[in-house]
C-alpha cells in the first residue's frame, strides 16, 4: 500500500529534493548516506567522475537523470555532448538548473524518454549513465536491454542502484521506497548482472556496497 502526502516520481517527491542535497554535502550527507544505505557517497562521486574523463566529441546518456546528480562529473568546455533524459519533465527543469549552476548547460540536451522504450538509435552513445535510477523503474529487465542497446559497441554503461539481495538490513529501506512510491520492483544483483550479459556486455562488473550495488559493463565489440 502506498502512503499518502510524499508522491511518486510523477508528483515531484520530496526524495527528488533530499537525494541531490545528500550527494553535493560531503560531510553532512555523507554520513546520512551511510547510515541509510550502508554505502559510501564517494562510489556514487566516482561513479559520475568518469564522464570527465571522456574526450571532445564523446555521447554521452544520463537516464534517468532525475535532478542531475551526474552532472557533477562533466566539466566546463569539456566538449561532450551529454543528454539528459528522464520520463518527467520536472525532473528534467530540474537537470538543466543544476547543468546552469554547473556551468556545463551548453552541453546538455533534455529529453523526455522512456527508460524502457528509448527514443534513440542502437550503438548511439560512448556512455550510458544510470546514477540510482535502475531500482525506480518499473521494469528493470526491459531498461536494461534498452540502455545496452543504445551504447556503442565497447562503450560503457556505468551506475548504481538498490537490489534485493543485500540481506534483511536493508529491507526496511526497500519497502519504505515502494510504499512511498518512489521504488519499483527492483531485482537481485544477481539478475542484473544476467540481464547486461545476455544484453550484448562481454565485461560485467558489480559489487555490492551496503544496500547499494555499483555496476560497470562494456558492450562487446
Amino acid at each position: 500500500m502506498r502512503l499518502p502526502g510524499l508522491g511518486g516520481w510523477s508528483e515531484d517527491p520530496l526524495w527528488s529534493y533530499v537525494y541531490p542535497w545528500l550527494v553535493e554535502h560531503e560531510h553532512v550527507g555523507g554520513a546520512a548516506w551511510r547510515a541509510g544505505t550502508g554505502s559510501d557517497l564517494s562510489l556514487l562521486h566516482d561513479a559520475a567522475a568518469e564522464i570527465g574523463t571522456l574526450p571532445r566529441g564523446a555521447r554521452v546518456l544520463d537516464v534517468p537523470t532525475g535532478s542531475g546528480v551526474a552532472l557533477r562529473g562533466l566539466r566546463p568546455g569539456q566538449g561532450v555532448d551529454l543528454v539528459a533524459a528522464d520520463i518527467s519533465a520536472t525532473m528534467l527543469e530540474r537537470a538543466m538548473a543544476t547543468a546552469r549552476r554547473r556551468g556545463v548547460a551548453d552541453q546538455v540536451t533534455p529529453q523526455v524518454a522512456d527508460v524502457g522504450d528509448l527514443p534513440f538509435p542502437d550503438d548511439d552513445f560512448d556512455l550510458v549513465v544510470s546514477l540510482t535510477g535502475l531500482h525506480c523503474l518499473p521494469d528493470p529487465h526491459r531498461a536494461i536491454e534498452e540502455i545496452v542497446r543504445v551504447v556503442r559497441p565497447g562503450g560503457t554503461i556505468t551506475g548504481s542502484s538498490l537490489f534485493t539481495d543485500t540481506g534483511p538490513r536493508y529491507r526496511p529501506l526497500r519497502w519504505g521506497g515502494t510504499a512511498i512510491g518512489i521504488l519499483g520492483p527492483m531485482c537481485s544483483s544477481a539478475e542484473a548482472r544476467q540481464w547486461l550479459r545476455e544484453a550484448g556486455c562481454d565485461h560485467v562488473d558489480l559489487t555490492l556496497h551496503g544496500g547499494l550495488g555499483y555496476f560497470r559493463a562494456t558492450k562487446e565489440e
